[in-house]
């Protein structure tokens, strides 16, 4: 939701803090504005004010109300990691803006509460309106779902925390495939996904409107996937931001909405072509506008001829304020001219203006359509953003993929490879819209297309288990060129040191572990669900995959020493626990402080409980397990996983130092800045983030250098995956400001 705006926003973001407002805040910058970096702008634009209030969205008597609203701050909002509807106690606001959250001494404590939870995933900083599509998809753990503009994220988490609404299910049925045309915002979507350490999330880079259409094995047979639900949060002009993307008043015209709407509409109609019968779609935009907004909505419907309905969702959300979708609007061009009727617009404009931006003639099939049913929020009536929702279900395939299969003729085959594969050269570059708009309406049967798919399967030299990016002929890659996706062999000999050394249940699904290299030492062994798993091995001619997977072991360097060359992962502890049998120890709340707070603590330091344990356990990697004791209520109440390192004569632990600083809040200990940089707390969190970092054991620095340390993802090439990108806005990763370190 107003992708546009919030890119504007990334290089004032990327300034240095006290670049912004001065010594003490002071001077013209300091007062411009509540994101900091913004030149003084006069919150009056005219031509928005007498383009809605002609539209009449905005209740008689309100509209002050709407415009004082506009015209203040946006409450900075969080929604903490859970899997309950909100606003159970898991979503709440502040009446504070985030400049002053970030600028105010008085609230650093908070602020850095704030960050240290986001980087670690247990809160989100995210709009209270951005929270809702998610919602509304009424996501199960067993739904395969489709997030199509899903950059920067923060609905992306939202639909992995309801996937994994079971936590004691490490691998739900379900999984999440987040899309977005923007190469280098996948990446920030990749940090987003990675701070929930699920297996069942895959970041892919597509334009949205030609999304390819994918095929998974069904009982030895290739059928076409299609999603029980899918987001559609489009691109838009994004007024309903104001609030927070201040330069929208003077930059704000008609022209945006008129220039998106044919992508918004395609985008939309490319959704519903894949999204399964009886499945639910949302589609959302952070603008007011109609022509963004119900003129997509009716374009759609009608398009479908009965495929799809607006589903009645009013009742879902108790306690949201919204108005219904509105019924009759008007086109304006940027400079104040309006057309009621498609007839009346002159064919100079025709470029610029469409049919479908009008509402239907047709008052019985407008009142079919149930356009009321759609959920327009004003920022005035609770103190939000502005934004708009529309929940359709698909009852019966599109009607142009409806169609008898066809004889297969060379050109028949010549056209579903066109549609289907990612070659297509016009990918990524501007398309004529009525181009687009024809192609997605005369698409052939689904039948033809799964033929069609598995003769340029069969005639293309794939190896097996290997899921790279096709040959550069066939595809015109841009941005990062991604390395292959190789799911390692059941008979590999790496994996059966593993499962000795760990003692892994025989259920473990081996078969799901993938590495990012077909040549040289496997570094780092990533897993994914047998879903995902399913939909990697069918699709690599025609899907670039930016990421996936969770990295559950990494390679010691000179690993061999030691009976097993693979650690455990931080990451993926918590999918891999449930199978390991061998090397867990038990450690009560106070070792747990004393691992958590001290840089490499000798057995000595550990009760002698835990001592017995580790005493006869031969060197290398570690489970510590915490187990909450019910009898005694002061005592911490959930329990804890972290992988460590049994040395000679101590253990460390490799907990990243979000996390370990999340640990040490839940037992009651906040750690000060001050203590920081004495290094009497976090000396060992450089542990949990740079190889061979600062506070090596005292009585085996090589050993532990040996070791490693847990670090960010990274692929073969040496990209660190955790670590690309982040940004302190709502819905974006929890750097602040944008790849700036955290508070030491």
């Amino acid at each position: 939701m107003g992708r546009r705006s919030r890119g504007r926003r990334l290089p004032q973001q990327q300034r240095p803090e006290g670049t912004e407002d001065g010594p003490e805040g002071g001077g013209k910058r300091g007062e411009a504005g509540w994101e900091g970096g913004y030149p003084e702008i006069v919150k009056e634009n005219k031509l928005f004010e007498h383009y809605y209030q002609e539209l009449k969205i905005v209740p008689e008597g309100e509209w002050d109300q709407f415009m004082g609203a506009l015209r203040e701050p946006l409450p900075a909002t969080l929604r903490i990691t859970g899997y309950k509807r909100y606003p159970e106690e898991l979503a709440w606001h502040t009446n504070l803006s985030r400049k002053i959250l970030r600028k105010s001494p008085q609230l650093e404590k908070f602020h850095q509460f704030l960050v240290s939870e986001t980087e670690s995933g247990n809160i989100s900083r995210q709009e209270a309106v951005s929270m809702i599509p998610p919602l509304l998809l009424n996501v199960q753990p067993h739904h395969k779902i489709l997030d199509m503009c899903a950059a920067p994220g923060s609905k992306t988490t939202q639909l992995i925390e309801m996937l994994h609404a079971d936590m004691n299910v490490p691998f739900p049925e379900g999984f999440v495939i987040a899309n977005d045309v923007d190469n280098k915002r996948c990446y920030l979507l990749v940090h987003q996904a990675k701070r929930l350490s699920s297996p069942c999330i895959m970041v892919v880079n597509h334009d949205a409107s030609s999304i390819p259409r994918l095929l998974i094995d069904v009982d030895g047979r290739k059928e076409i996937l299609f999603y029980d639900r899918i987001l559609c949060d489009v691109p838009c002009s994004g007024d309903g931001t104001m609030r927070k993307n201040i330069d929208v008043w003077k930059k704000w015209t008609t022209l945006n909405s008129l220039q998106l709407h044919g992508l918004q509409l395609r985008i939309a109609t490319r959704g519903a072509e894949q999204l399964a019968e009886g499945g639910r779609m949302v589609y959302s935009t952070c603008s007011l506008n109609p022509i963004e907004d119900e003129a997509v909505i009716a374009s759609l419907l009608e398009k479908s001829e009965g495929a799809l309905e607006l589903a009645d969702v009013s009742s879902e959300l108790p306690g949201l304020k919204w108005m219904p979708g509105i019924t009759q609007w008007k086109v304006m061009t940027k400079d104040g001219q309006w057309f009621t009727d498609w007839d009346d617009v002159p064919h100079s404009r025709h470029t610029q203006i469409r049919p479908t931006m009008f509402p239907p003639k047709d008052l019985e099939k407008l009142q079919a359509m149930h356009l009321e049913r759609c959920l327009r929020i004003l920022p005035h009536h609770q103190n939000t953003g502005g934004f708009f929702v529309a929940v359709l279900v698909k009852k019966s395939s599109m009607p142009w993929n409806k169609r008898q299969q066809k004889l297969q003729g060379k050109s028949s085959e010549s056209r579903e490879t066109t549609q289907l594969s990612p070659s297509d050269p016009t990918e990524g570059k501007p398309t004529d819209p009525s181009k687009l708009e024809s192609q997605s309406i005369t698409g052939t049967g689904d039948t033809e297309i799964i033929q069609t798919t598995e003769n340029l399967e069969n005639n293309g030299n794939k190896r097996d288990g290997v899921c790279g990016p096709p040959p550069s002929k066939k595809m015109k890659l841009f941005g990062f060129k991604e390395d292959p996706f190789v799911f390692i062999p059941e008979d590999d000999p790496l994996l059966p040191p593993i499962e000795k050394f760990y003692a892994l249940d025989p259920s473990f699904p081996k078969m799901n572990l993938l590495t990012r290299t077909t040549e040289g030492k496997k570094r780092q062994l990533y897993m994914v669900s047998k879903e995902l798993r399913n939909v990697l091995l069918n699709n690599s001619e025609r899907m670039k995959v930016i990421n996936t997977g969770i990295k559950v072991w990494c390679r010691n360097n000179s690993g061999e020493e030691f009976d097993c060359a693979f650690r455990l992962a931080q990451e993926g502890i918590y999918t891999l626990y449930p199978f390991i049998n061998s090397r867990i120890i038990t450690v009560s709340m106070e070792d747990v402080k004393t691992l958590l707070t001290q840089e490499n603590p000798f057995f000595r330091k550990l009760s002698s409980e835990t001592y017995s344990q580790a005493k006869d356990l031969a060197k290398g990697s570690i489970v510590l397990k915490y187990e909450p004791d019910s009898a005694n209520p002061d005592a911490l109440q959930c329990p804890i996983v972290m992988c460590g390192w049994r040395g000679k004569a101590s253990i460390r632990t490799f907990v990243p130092k979000n996390e370990r600083l999340h640990y040490l809040r839940m037992m009651g200990l906040e750690v000060s800045p001050e203590k920081k940089k004495e290094g009497a707390v976090l000396a060992g969190g450089s542990a949990g983030e740079s190889a061979g970092g600062a506070g090596q054991p005292e009585d085996e620095v090589s050993e532990e250098q040996r070791a490693g340390a847990a670090g960010s993802p990274v692929s073969e090439s040496g990209c660190d995956l955790d670590t690309e990108v982040g940004c302190d806005s709502d819905g974006a990763a929890g750097c602040d400001p944008l790849g700036a370190e955290l508070p030491r």
